[in-house]
Order: C-alpha cells, then sequence, then structure tokens
C-alpha cells in the first residue's frame, strides 16, 4: 500500500492529493512504521535485560537485530520524509494539506529521535519542531 500511495502522491502536480487520499497515505505510513516501532521498543527491552543479566552472546546477537530494525526504520522515515519535501508539501495550496503534511512531517522526525543517538538524534529531534516554525504563519494571513 506504502508504494501505491507514494506513485499516487508523486502525481500532485496535478492536483493536490483528497482528504480521503491523504488519510490512505498517512495509514499506509501509519501501518508500516507502527509495527517496527513496536518492534524496536520490545528488542530494546530484551536488549537491556539480558545485559542485566550478563549474556553477552545473546546481546550481541539482538543488538544486530535491533540494528536491522533500526536500518527498516530509517529507510521508511526518510522515503515519507522526501514524498512531504520533494512533492506533497510544496504542492498543497490548502491550509488543511499544509498543516496536515507539516505535522506528518514532524511525526516522522519524532520517530527517527525514538531510535537514533548523538548528533542524529538532536538533529531529528530539532527537525520534528520545525512545522511550528514561522514558515507556515502565512497559512494564516
Amino acid at each position: 500500500m506504502v508504494e501505491f500511495m507514494e506513485n499516487v502522491a508523486k502525481k500532485v502536480d496535478v492536483e493536490e492529493l483528497t482528504v480521503e487520499e491523504q488519510s490512505l497515505l498517512s495509514m499506509a505510513y501509519k501501518n508500516v512504521i507502527g509495527t517496527r516501532r513496536a518492534s524496536w521498543r520490545i528488542i530494546s527491552s530484551i536488549e537491556q535485560k539480558e545485559e542485566s543479566r550478563g549474556n553477552e552472546d545473546h546481546v550481541a546477537a539482538i543488538r544486530e537485530y535491533r540494528g536491522r530494525i533500526e536500518s527498516e526504520l530509517s529507510k521508511i522515515c526518510d522515503g515519507i520524509l522526501r514524498l512531504l519535501e520533494s512533492h506533497l508539501i510544496p504542492s498543497s495550496s490548502a491550509a488543511q494539506s499544509k498543516v496536515f503534511y507539516l505535522k506528518m512531517k514532524g511525526d516522522y522526525h519524532r520517530y527517527l529521535a525514538e531510535f537514533k543517538t548523538g548528533a542524529e538524534r538532536k538533529e531529528a529531534a530539532e527537525s520534528s519542531l520545525t512545522f511550528l516554525s514561522p514558515n507556515w504563519l502565512p497559512l494564516t494571513q
């Protein structure tokens, strides 16, 4: 469904997505990202338990698996963020659409901040607040 909705979204140069299409796009990504976020939380909890027990063999395998989940999360988030930046936000003329897409942008940066570390985490966290920036103020004028 994500691939299909990406194709629909890339055609917005002609006209904006309808509210129903926006909902489908949002749900497609939420379903894909939601399962991986839940998996990441569970595997992180298991990792902490195994570390406290001193099971280094298990911890190594768990870290490898957690890395795979993080890679998938990054790929999904980067995909929707690129789509938002390149097609959806620039082509939205209705205030409702612009706010919807900016909120999505903030959400996916927040998801990245959940598992990133160091400078990447700081950047994702700060980017999650960009929809509150003055850039979208002209919508209210």
